[in-house]
């Protein structure tokens, strides 16, 4: 497992019984997480006096429950990057904290280049990979078909001092863009995609990543240059292995391109414990 180990503004105190207790910018937080299984003894007493606490519901969706009053939105920071956070409707904060991993990866393979560098970041939320690739110096496509997320992505590369630099905020389904961009023939160095594991499109049309990613990253193959550098797919879905997903990476882009590929679960150590809880995998092709 590749573990997020140099967050200072970010930590996770500890897990047990399908939640996590975690520290984001000084405001403690309780939020569910399936994977955890576990039923440790919840000795941190910040377990029973969190700043706020989501509460899942049976028929979906939740609610936060907050023990102080929390400002609307607040700061973090890592390394040099700055994100905007805030408790979402749907436990989330923003960011996912395990990804800081695939951000120093893929900031170092641009600045390694030493030329100029074009991303595509598809499913691209609140945008950390586009502002970490944009301060590590490469072009980047922001595509999400959330106005919103678009938003917040903009706000963020704002606060991390990035917002001058050559970006492209793209609202729009992925699916469409890329297909639009094999038409006109536009290219890119690094492709990463965080596709989200269920949906619903605007007909009601439903979406499995199990089901999409390998058409989807057949598809997205295509934009790649002609001198790629990585390809990468992050997965929060337990049924899409790292392995899979690698396997995905080898018989198509690896298959076309030469160049290699790997796995792994992704995670974030648990202060309590000491031990490193998986919150996710990523799949890699670099040439």
């Amino acid at each position: 497992m590749r573990v997020a180990s140099s967050w200072k503004d970010y930590a996770l105190l500890d897990c047990s019984e399908g939640e996590r207790l975690e520290n984001w910018g000084g405001f403690t937080m309780v939020r569910p997480d399936p994977q955890v299984i576990w039923k440790t003894k919840k000795t941190n007493k910040l377990w029973f006096n969190a700043d706020a606490v989501y509460h899942r519901s049976n028929t979906g969706g939740g609610h936060w429950d907050f023990n102080k009053k929390l400002p609307s939105s607040w700061q973090i920071t890592y390394k040099d990057l700055t994100f905007n956070i805030k408790n979402m409707g749907f436990k989330h904060m923003g960011i996912f904290p395990e990804q800081a991993v695939n951000w120093d990866y893929t900031r170092s393979l641009i600045e390694k280049a030493d030329r100029p560098v074009k991303v595509l970041n598809l499913f691209a939320y609140t945008g950390a990979a586009t502002v970490s690739a944009l301060k590590a110096g490469a072009s980047v496509v922001h595509v999400d078909a959330s106005k919103g997320m678009v938003q917040w992505a903009k706000e963020n590369a704002f606060s991390s001092g990035v917002a001058d630099r050559s970006v492209r905020w793209i609202v729009d389904d992925c699916v469409k863009f890329v297909q639009r961009e094999i038409r006109r023939g536009n290219k890119y160095d690094i492709v990463i995609m965080d596709p989200p594991s269920y949906g619903r499109g605007p007909n009601g049309e439903v979406w499995k990543v199990e089901n999409e990613v390998y058409s989807l990253v057949e598809l997205c193959s295509q934009v790649l240059s002609d001198n790629p550098i990585m390809f990468l797919i992050n997965s929060y879905t337990t049924g899409l292995s790292p392995s899979v997903m690698e396997y995905i990476l080898g018989t198509t882009v690896m298959k076309k391109n030469g160049g290699k590929v790997s796995s792994d679960e992704i995670g974030l150590k648990v202060e309590e414990s000491g031990f490193a809880l998986a919150c996710g995998s990523s799949a890699i092709w670099e040439l």
